[in-house]
């Protein structure tokens, strides 16, 4: 996490909380409040900033939870229009980064009554998100949870009907993982049905992202989902459903590929190089690709390459990148050209060595090559 990133819970929006706070309930600690919250902050990463907030908001709130959810909804914003994001407090009430810790606060406190909790985490997306507190009280309450968000995605804010899908998404980066729709997804799936067409264009990507989480672990159900849905799309519709296909295309998967028309195996002369053969961490290779169709119609092809990186013991593990989505003519030539960077990332360390590339063309590894990373 960087830096930047840390200090959109600093001071201010510490003291704006504790103002607002104190406008809506006057007898709130604004003074013990904001003491407990600032203490090290300054050491603190960005999750941890965020937790102790709410820990401090668990100190000086009421005990009683639903008088505390009252004077959490009192204090906030008017809530977000449309698909307008870049929530911020103002004099008029708090959104923005701040509400990660009152969403927090509710998702501790609210546990043990989700209808309440799952009231103020209704108000609360409209002014940031709720897409990591809705997800413990989802867990232990998962029959009145899914009532709920079922009669969400009828509610007339987009940011509500987006928390219905990205609230229930079963690998959300940052969330807390929902296991048991990791194992058996299909309580989500009248909701993605109910959403996959919405007018939103913020909330039809959380949908294309929700069935790409369910893609990771059953590929076939999503396969099914697109044979049902995709034929006599819309075009808006045609795009969720390609996003929510991306892993599957550059898997390979067969089903997945037919449902997309990519599923013919490449008829072509094909030759494909890399250059430089040696290059240090943090220079870029360039990949260049030449194809001469022999087919006497077009084919359609999703084109992608793997970069196979080098491990600590020796060994390799390979990761797709996205390459080329085209139509090749009948006889045509078609020459292709991609950087790869190989910077460090702080997801992968690079060691020095041979790393494998290979072309993947409709699902199937057609080309080879390689190259040598040295040292800087």
């Amino acid at each position: 996490m960087t830096e930047a990133f840390k200090l959109l819970i600093n001071l201010a929006r510490i003291r704006e909380a504790g103002a607002h706070l104190q406008r809506v309930w006057r007898d709130f600690d604004r003074r013990g409040f904001e003491k407990q919250a600032l203490a090290g902050l300054d050491a603190l990463e960005f999750k941890a900033r965020a937790m102790q907030v709410a820990d401090a908001l668990e100190a000086f709130l009421p005990e009683d939870f639903d008088r505390a959810a009252g004077i959490i909804e009192a204090s906030l914003g008017p809530p977000g229009e449309g698909d307008a994001l870049g929530f911020r407090t103002t004099p008029a009430g708090l959104a923005g980064w701040i509400c990660w810790s009152l969403g927090e606060y509710v998702a501790r406190r609210g546990i043990e009554t989700p209808e309440r909790a799952f009231a103020a985490l209704h108000a609360l997306t409209q002014r940031f998100t709720a897409e990591f507190a809705i997800r413990p009280i989802l867990l232990r309450h998962p029959d009145s949870g899914f009532r709920i968000l079922q009669a969400w995605t009828r509610d007339p804010s987009a940011h509500v009907r987006r928390l219905v899908s990205e609230g229930s998404r079963p690998r959300l980066p940052w969330g807390l993982q929902l296991k048991p729709l990791i194992a058996d997804p299909s309580p989500s799936l009248p909701l993605l049905r109910a959403l996959q067409d919405d007018g939103s264009a913020y909330v039809r990507r959380s949908v294309a992202n929700h069935l790409n989480d369910i893609a990771k672990d059953h590929p076939d159900q999503v396969a099914d989902w697109l044979r049902e849905h995709l034929p006599g799309a819309s075009a808006e519709r045609r795009a969720l459903l390609r996003h929510a296909s991306r892993t599957l295309i550059k898997q390979g998967h067969a089903s997945t590929l037919k449902a997309w028309g990519l599923g013919r195996p490449l008829n072509a002369e094909l030759h494909f190089q890399v250059s430089p053969k040696r290059l240090r961490v943090g220079e870029t290779l360039r990949l260049q690709v030449e194809l001469k169709s022999q087919a006497r119609q077009s084919q359609s092809l999703a084109i992608d390459y793997l970069v196979h990186y080098l491990k600590s013991n020796g060994g390799s593990s390979p990761k797709v990148f996205k390459g080329w989505t085209l139509q090749l003519g009948a006889g045509e030539t078609r020459r292709l050209e991609k950087t790869h960077s190989f910077r460090p990332v702080t997801t992968r360390t690079l060691y020095h060595g041979t790393h494998r590339l290979q072309l993947q063309v409709n699902g199937k590894v057609v080309a080879e090559a390689a190259i040598m990373l040295v040292e800087e």
